[in-house]
This record gives structure tokens, sequence and C-alpha cells, in this order.
């Protein structure tokens, strides 16, 4: 499987460079696995400083815990004998995206037509950076948003965040007598 284009919305070359060598070593192991790389985090956390790499995989119907563990064990043994991919200490975290899953390559915008998306853009576009709608086309440069009534075409150069939120309002207005929402006893 060859590796496939994909956006980094992070800020530093070298920081773009180790995790798309992680992203090259962790998408032959996903796929063994049937799943995909969704996104790559390696950030400083906690007041010591620490550092956490998290690798976000997905399949359809949602990973396994077993599936994860998999990956992770092989992962964590390919970077140990690659010592140079990561410098320093680093905590390693596998896990599914969750619900509202970040999209970060050109065929995960293209799986979320039709679907509820948030964006948040580097830049103003007429004096807004954050958007929320329903995602309305990908083009090779661009995405376009229908937010209240208004398309908006977001060029994918500009785009710091971007994932599918789920629209939980819709599920739960399909059981309109669920006490659970409702609050009633």
């Amino acid at each position: 499987m060859g590796f496939a284009r994909f956006f980094c919305f992070w800020g530093k070359k070298t920081m773009d460079a180790t995790l798309t060598r992680i992203w090259q070593m962790t998408e032959p192991l996903a796929a063994s696995e049937g799943m995909e790389v969704v996104d790559i985090e390696l950030k400083h956390e906690g007041s010591r400083g620490g550092r956490v790499l998290r690798v976000y995989l997905d399949k359809e119907g949602g990973p396994a815990m077993e599936d994860l563990t998999k990956v992770s064990r092989s992962l964590s043994d390919l970077l140990d004998e690659n010592d140079d991919v990561v410098e320093g200490a680093y905590s390693l975290e596998v896990s599914s995206p969750g619900v509202n899953r970040p999209l970060k390559r050109p065929e995960h915008f293209a799986g979320f037509v039709g679907k509820r998306v948030r964006v948040r853009t580097r830049e103003a576009i007429d004096g807004r950076r954050a958007f929320l709608g329903n995602l309305l086309e990908v083009t090779p440069q661009t995405i376009a948003i229908n937010q209240d009534g208004r398309r908006w075409e977001i060029p994918f150069s500009i785009i710091e965040k971007f994932h599918y939120e789920h629209d939980w309002s819709a599920q739960y207005a399909a059981r309109p007598n669920s006490r659970h929402r409702t609050g009633q006893q």
C-alpha cells in the first residue's frame, strides 16, 4: 500500500517530517488489521512537559480493542527499532478517533459529504474562522460548507482543524418519549 497524501495542520517542518514518518510506519500496520490511520498527534502535555504520541485508527463499524492492541504493540516495537524517529521520551497511545473524528486526508473528506462538520481556519474568511455546517463538496483545493443557508468555500491551505460533528439532537429526536433526554422520571 502506498503512502497517501494527507493534510498537515501542524506548525513546524521538523514536526511535519516526524509525523509523516510515523504515519508511513503506522499505515501498513493498521492496514494489516483492516484499519486506516485517521490522525497522529505528538504533543507536550502535563506540567512536567511529557510528550504523548497519539495514533487514531478506524475501520468500518469501529475498531475492536484487540485490533488496536495489536497495532499498538507492533508500532511500539517498530518505533523502538527506529529510535531516531521520535527524539526523547514519550508515551504511545493508540485508540479510535471517537464519534467526532478528525478529518485529515482527501478520502476522509469525501466520505463525509452531506454530513455535519466543524472547521477552524488559520485565517479569517469574511471575518470568521469557525464554521459548523453540512459538507457540500470536496475539490482538490477546497471544501464547501453550508452554514445557515450560506455556502462557504474554504481552501485546504488555511484549514487548521476539521472534524465530523455528530448531530446528537437528531438521534434523540427520533425517540421523542425518551425519559433520558427530558429528565422525566
